[in-house]
């Protein structure tokens, strides 16, 4: 009845009430689109602690491949020098490489005993004494207790398990990516360390470059000592890429130490997968650290060419490997890694069979396009080797990958003694270059026949949640 009698009243307040509705949905519009626009804005989040345990591990790892770079170009002046054969510097080189790859699955079991720190850590300090050691050397015994023994020791403790290591433990997203830039941090060691060793041996003889090195390899102790953690659980993180409730980076309790590689070992042998990995992972070894790491200087030097140029060569290599390696880490994350095995192993054979015909006293157009190639496809295959160790092996990837690796430096060992006995023999490397071309043709096969099922958790006793 009121409103009947009062129609004006309520006419007037009909607009108002419209427009104020109207500017409340403006209002949730304008915030709506505020929030939008916010939502496309990048978000400015603190580093996640894993990029700076894997960027101190690549430091480590150059100062670990500063020395394991220096054989390749002090071989001929410890000959002048010594009189020593051939054959005679490569059997310590062998030992170098043997150790490297023996030494690494005990290592990456003992870096689970008792920590990634302490392991590598040691580790750098033999490195230290065993290249600083040999500017005292006048014996070949001494050369292989140096460079053979100490060295060894001290790479293979730091070597390509040290790298599964951190990347099972710290990273589940681009974890393939990450192994693949770590592992470029042996190229990047090539790279820098191999022009300097070779222009300061020409400049100041061979124990000066021996100095350097040493000297490096402690520089980076301290920076393992404050940067690197075993575990993301250790500091109240989780894994990058983890899932909540993840149990991937939590601290486990292990117990048994160097012993539990042997058990690893004894489980991943009756799989055949292990086998067909590690043979390939032994003619990988052969072909790269055995052959043309420990060789191709010396090889070139017989056609002609100055060492310091073919050190160069060698080091441009390196430049290449850390692109390869690390575009072989993200295609690891895409692809099948069985194929991209056998497309590696099967480039490198053929590029291997024409190698000498490429040497000669200056570099020509075809040796550059070796180099390049060869510096893509150099270590290559660690990535997709240890992305199929951790699908096979599970938990015990890493100790597998570390034995499969072994493998890798038993090849480069008898490549790096077989390839002097040859050149001692028969007055040229060819022979070799063609073995090893063959060989890897037959590791591209093998890797085609890997098949089976994927492994989750450890087999192997001996590692629990702490």
């Amino acid at each position: 009845m009121t409103e009947l009698q009062n129609p004006a009243p309520a006419a007037a307040r009909t607009p108002a009430r419209r427009r104020r509705s109207r500017l409340q949905v403006h209002r949730r519009r304008s915030r709506l689109q505020v929030h939008r626009r916010r939502s496309r804005l990048p978000v400015h989040r603190r580093l996640h602690p894993a990029w700076l345990v894997a960027a101190t591990g690549f430091v480590a790892l150059i100062g670990a491949a500063g020395f394991r770079s220096v054989p390749s170009v002090l071989i001929d002046p410890l000959h002048r020098e010594f009189g020593w054969s051939h054959a005679t510097i490569g059997t310590a080189v062998s030992l170098n490489v043997l150790l490297y790859g023996l030494i690494s699955p005990f290592a990456a079991a003992l870096m689970d005993r008792f920590g990634i720190r302490r392991v590598v850590a040691v580790a750098l300090v033999l490195i230290a004494a065993g290249s600083g050691l040999t500017v005292f050397m006048t014996q070949p015994w001494q050369l292989l207790a140096t460079w053979g023994l100490l060295v060894g020791l001290g790479v293979g403790s730091m070597s390509m398990p040290f790298v599964a290591t951190i990347t099972g433990r710290w990273f589940v997203r681009n974890r393939g990516l990450v192994t693949g830039v770590m592992t470029a941090g042996g190229a990047t060691g090539q790279l820098v360390f191999l022009p300097l060793v070779s222009a300061l041996a020409q400049a100041h003889g061979w124990r000066t470059p021996s100095l350097v090195v040493a000297g490096t390899a402690l520089a980076v102790v301290p920076l393992v000592l404050l940067f690197i953690r075993d575990y993301p659980s250790d500091i109240g993180e989780t894994a990058y890429g983890a899932e909540p409730g993840s149990g991937v980076g939590v601290r486990v309790r292990v117990t048994g130490g160097a012993s539990r590689a042997l058990s690893v070992l004894s489980a991943v042998s009756w799989k055949p997968q292990f086998w067909l990995l590690a043979g390939g992972f032994a003619i990988c070894g052969a072909s790269t650290n055995g052959l043309v790491g420990t060789h191709f200087v010396s090889a070139a030097h017989d056609h002609g060419m100055p060492p310091t140029t073919a050190a160069s060569l060698l080091a441009t290599v390196g430049v290449f490997d850390v692109a390869g390696t690390i575009a072989s880490g993200w295609l690891t994350d895409r692809l099948d890694s069985r194929w991209l095995l056998v497309g590696y192993y099967s480039l490198r054979g053929l590029s291997l069979m024409i190698l000498p015909m490429l040497f000669s006293p200056h570099t020509q157009p075809s040796m550059w396009v070796f180099i390049v190639f060869y510096g893509l496809d150099w270590i290559a295959t660690v990535p997709p080797t240890v992305a199929l160790c951790r699908k096979f092996f599970g938990d015990d990837g890493p100790i597998a990958f570390g034995w499969v690796f072994a493998s890798h430096q038993i090849g480069a060992a008898l490549a790096a003694t077989g390839a002097g006995v040859i050149r001692d023999t028969r007055g040229s490397y060819d022979l070799a270059w063609f073995l090893a071309g063959g060989l890897c043709l037959v590791a591209a096969l093998m890797s085609g026949a890997i098949r089976g099922r994927i492994t989750t958790g450890s087999p192997v006793d001996g590692a629990v949640v702490a």
